[in-house]
């Protein structure tokens, strides 16, 4: 085994006992600080459940209603103009929706073209370098009861805005 898989191996594990040994050391009651850290985690579980559901069942309706097949055949002879795989704008759209969704869709396309095709390549780029931003807003602020997210959503969509075109130059200038 060589160093870096040692460290590797015993970093997580290392990390977790020198806080236990910490908190022991300026008295704090780690173990119960953990389990109160459980209950909480398991409650807001629970509270996101309804936005998670809601946020499914969004996607589903998106693409089972063919809308999102409808604005493919709009935007697919500017996307041939621009040389931009029509294949990867679906995953552009869902990744900051879903990344459960995004996953899948990445995982098809490189099963269908290839993990070193053209679009495998920038299909996991763009995974890579995207965000799931509207299900953070709806989700994770939602069961914190933030009601004002417009600035997160405008930087939120930008960030990931800049990932997709960043993916595609990136991806097209090494790798075409």
């Amino acid at each position: 085994m060589g160093l870096i898989s040692a460290i590797s191996l015993w970093l997580i594990p290392g990390i977790i006992g020198f806080i236990l040994v910490y908190g022991t050391l300026k008295k704090v009651p780690t173990y119960e600080a953990f389990v109160e850290g459980g209950k909480e985690g398991i409650e807001i579980s629970l509270s996101i459940i309804p936005y998670l559901v809601g946020m499914l069942v969004a996607i589903t309706i998106f693409r089972a209603s063919g809308a999102l097949d409808f604005i493919m055949n709009l935007m697919t002879p500017m996307l041939n103009l621009l040389h931009i795989p029509p294949e990867v704008v679906p995953l552009a759209f869902i990744r900051p929706i879903s990344g459960t969704a995004a996953l899948g869709m990445t995982t098809d396309l490189i099963a269908t073209y290839g993990p070193d095709s053209f679009i495998g390549i920038l299909a996991a780029t763009m995974q890579g370098s995207t965000d799931t931003t509207l299900y953070i807003l709806t989700v994770y602020f939602g069961a914190v009861g933030i009601k004002k997210m417009g600035d997160a959503l405008k930087v939120g969509l930008l960030a990931d805005l800049v990932g997709i075109v960043a993916s595609i130059v990136i991806v097209t200038l090494l790798f075409q």
